[in-house]
């Protein structure tokens, strides 16, 4: 949220190689997705489309105000899952159940923005259809595409990859290296290996037919370059030369490229001890990334020891067949798509397709039970983040047992463990797709499909009761609903070890809060909140005890409406400002927005009516960033009562003034701001007391203020859409805490000296 001058690039891996050649493609690439907005780049496996997708990405992202987006789709084994997987990327979240492919156009309109759809050719036609209607529905979304075949839409330019020139005989010289990339390629990986190497004089001739015979494939270059520590370049080249002779009779004209790149890979996997080989296998029903605890658990079934597990995944980090990668802090493994195809059939091969991945579901049953049962307390952000990192996994696991004859029921009971994941983290929408799945696939209804409906069910009754209180037209604590004297069942009681330490029974516990969450929301939306707030503060006291957040956040906004039903505004902006001090509210953009509408419609009624305008404004913005309010509770044009006060209290012209500044906040400073850290001056006031520093481009934005040019002239000398330098100058006056650009002016002429 008002961050998309600065969002450049999101999802896309840090390099940790160099990136070698490409110069001439790059700039082809760029010119065509100036030319149209569907661009594909084809070509074999291991040519490297999807390296040279994610460098032009980066080169390009400042032409788009709203960024650049890679959405990895090599993990997806259900064409249903691309919308998913576009709406994880882009981080927009789908509590409603509306079909993902609804909520991505609703987001996307009005953006401009580089969608990177890597590895589309096992889901197609799927991929196909989402770029269709994604372009269809606005003119600001440009894709660029990597697939071993082209997506078949109109308009679709495309790109055919080549491979890393490498130079004949007669090309080479003194310079050589310089100028032919894939030697260059060679050169760089070896030199990670064997500290020094380089290609001149003596070793260019055999370097130079290595990567013609490997048709100048950057994967198999590599594969072939890491060889140089056991073997050197000439017996290398000898070994090779041998190999394909063997593979294609002698005629270098019967290997087309993906031919060379199987023989690459055969060579490296022939090369890999019997347990490597056996390892690289079992490995490749892993569809992401996995950390060494997981490779355990999916290839010590065979009587392998943890030991020989470790030495086996070292030996393919050495070998370049697994890539090791830090996340989060973790060490964990991937292997190249092309890798992991062929590892799966090797796996085929040896007939241990089925057995391998009833290991790898087994594993992430065991681990959703573990995240649940440990969820509801201290380790809840830790538990969230690792989820994120295996949801693919989690994804193929359940694909496993609800695609495998004799295994829904496993699917069932893995798909509802995983509720808090699903209900929490605003994906409520995928977990009913897999339940629903599961049951169709011949699953029987159990208790934890029972818990996972439940805890569904009661968060979304919390969802609405709660929008639905916030918009009403008529003021808080007026006249009592007509079912306001309905009996409201009584909460079950706390256990009697709900303020301890043990985690045997912090499921339980969490689902007693949660009730007495649902039932305090109820008593308040029945107009009876007075009863509500022991229910909540019983709730928030377990939630302390547990180190807990999510529910704790619930728990405190429930506590906040409840008081800001019964009049008490000042004590409901409190309860929602402790919500809004709690990490989770602030990492977790459905939570915030949440919070901060809570907390506008409290400062609104307290005749704090310009800072409920600006906290709304952020509210708005950030429920479009996320694919719009779950609740729709202002879709019907009506004004709620705490817009009505600010509206009159500011005038519409000064209300809508303010609501602009709070969406060109950034999280950070709404959050400040919200927490009365960031604060506005006295009225004609050209100081800024409290103020935040300015980064260089507002400092830019600042000067040309300062100097008399419009938004739209600020724009053309900076070259940016007026759009963001609009919200530039929005976020200097919120930063600075000044309501007109005069005052801005003062500030920066005398701070600088000028004029």
């Amino acid at each position: 949220m008002g961050g998309s001058s600065t969002r450049r690039t999101s999802g896309f891996p840090a390099e940790l190689t160099s990136f070698v050649g490409r110069r001439d493609e790059s700039a082809d690439v760029r010119r065509l997705l100036t030319e149209g907005r569907l661009v594909t780049l084809t070509g074999p496996g291991g040519v490297g489309k999807t390296r040279l997708a994610s460098h032009v990405a980066k080169q390009i992202a400042r032409t788009f105000p709203d960024g650049a987006w890679l959405v990895p789709l090599a993990a997806l084994g259900d064409e249903a899952f691309v919308p998913h997987a576009v709406a994880d990327a882009l981080e927009v979240r789908n509590e409603t159940g509306r079909p993902p492919l609804d909520v991505l156009v609703e987001h996307l309109r009005g953006r401009t923005l580089l969608l990177v759809l890597d590895n589309c050719e096992h889901v197609l036609r799927s991929c196909a259809l989402l770029a269709q209607t994604l372009l269809a529905a606005g003119d600001g979304v440009r894709i660029l595409a990597t697939s071993r075949h082209r997506l078949g839409l109109a308009g679709e330019q495309l790109y055919e990859v080549p491979p890393l020139p490498a130079p004949a005989p007669e090309e080479l010289g003194a310079s050589a290296a310089e100028h032919f990339p894939a030697l260059r390629l060679f050169a760089d990986r070896a030199a990670a290996v064997v500290p020094g190497f380089t290609v001149g004089e003596g070793n260019q001739h055999a370097v130079a037919r290595l990567c013609r015979r490997l048709d100048g494939l950057p994967l198999a270059i590599e594969l072939a370059a890491v060889r140089v520590r056991a073997l050197g370049v000439d017996q290398l080249v000898e070994r090779l030369d041998d190999r394909y002779q063997l593979l294609t009779g002698g005629s270098p004209a019967s290997a087309p490229r993906h031919r060379t790149l199987r023989s690459a890979v055969d060579w490296s996997h022939d090369l890999c001890t019997p347990q490597e080989q056996l390892v690289w296998a079992w490995l490749s029903v892993f569809v992401g990334g996995f950390d060494l605890a997981a490779a355990e658990a999916v290839c010590g079934g065979e009587g392998l020891g943890a030991t020989a597990v470790l030495d086996a995944v070292a030996g393919l980090v050495d070998k370049s067949v697994l890539v090791r990668e830090e996340r989060g802090g973790q060490v964990r493994y991937r292997l190249l798509v092309s890798l992991r195809h062929y590892g799966l059939e090797k796996l085929e091969d040896i007939g241990e397709v089925t057995v391998t991945r009833r290991r790898h579901r087994d594993y992430f049953a065991r681990l959703a039970t573990e995240y649940e049962q440990t969820w509801f307390g201290p380790d809840q952000v830790a538990v969230t983040d690792r989820l994120r990192l295996d949801q693919d996994d989690f994804r193929a696991a359940l694909d496993f047992c609800l695609t495998t004859p004799g295994e829904a029921q496993h699917g069932l009971r893995l798909a509802a463990t995983l509720w808090f994941h699903w209900v929490a983290g605003g994906a409520w929408g995928e977990g009913r797709h897999w339940l629903d799945r599961a049951l169709r696939a011949g699953a029987r209804p159990d208790a934890t499909l029972t818990r996972a409906m439940w805890a569904g069910a009661l968060m979304s009754l919390v969802h609405t009761r709660s929008a639905a209180v916030l918009a009403g037209t008529d003021p808080p604590h007026s006249a009592p609903p007509a079912d306001a004297e309905l009996p409201v069942p009584a909460p079950p009681p706390i256990p009697a070890d709900a303020f301890g330490t043990g985690r045997t029974a912090t499921t339980t516990v969490g689902f007693v809060v949660l009730t007495r969450v649902e039932l305090a929301c109820t008593l308040v939306s029945r107009g009876r909140p007075g009863e509500a707030t022991a229910l909540c503060a019983e709730a928030v006291a377990v939630c302390e005890a547990h180190g807990e957040q999510w529910a704790r956040a619930w728990a405190l906004r429930t506590l906040g409406l409840a008081h800001w039903s019964l009049g008490e505004y000042d004590r409901a902006a409190e309860h929602a400002r402790a919500c809004l001090r709690l990490p989770y509210t602030e990492r977790r953009r459905q939570s915030l927005a949440r919070t901060l509408d809570l907390l506008a419609a409290a400062e609104a009624l307290a005749g704090q009516a310009e800072r409920a305008a600006v906290l709304r404004g952020a509210v708005d913005r950030i429920w479009r960033d996320i694919g719009g309010d779950p609740t729709q509770a202002r879709g019907s044009g009506r004004r709620c009562a705490a817009e009505r006060h600010a509206r009159r209290a500011l005038g519409d012209q000064a209300y809508e003034r303010a609501h602009r500044r709070g969406g060109a906040l950034s999280r950070n400073d709404v959050v400040a701001y919200a927490l009365g850290e960031l604060r506005r001056p006295t009225t004609g006031s050209s100081a800024a007391p409290d103020t935040r520093p300015l980064t260089r481009r507002e400092a830019e934005v600042a000067a040309l203020v300062a100097q008399g040019l419009t938004n739209r002239q600020i724009a053309e000398a900076l070259v940016i859409s007026q759009r963001t330098a609009e919200g530039h100058v929005e976020r200097i006056l919120v930063k600075l805490g000044f309501s007109r650009r005069s005052q801005l002016a003062v500030w920066f002429t005398a701070r600088t000296g000028e004029g």
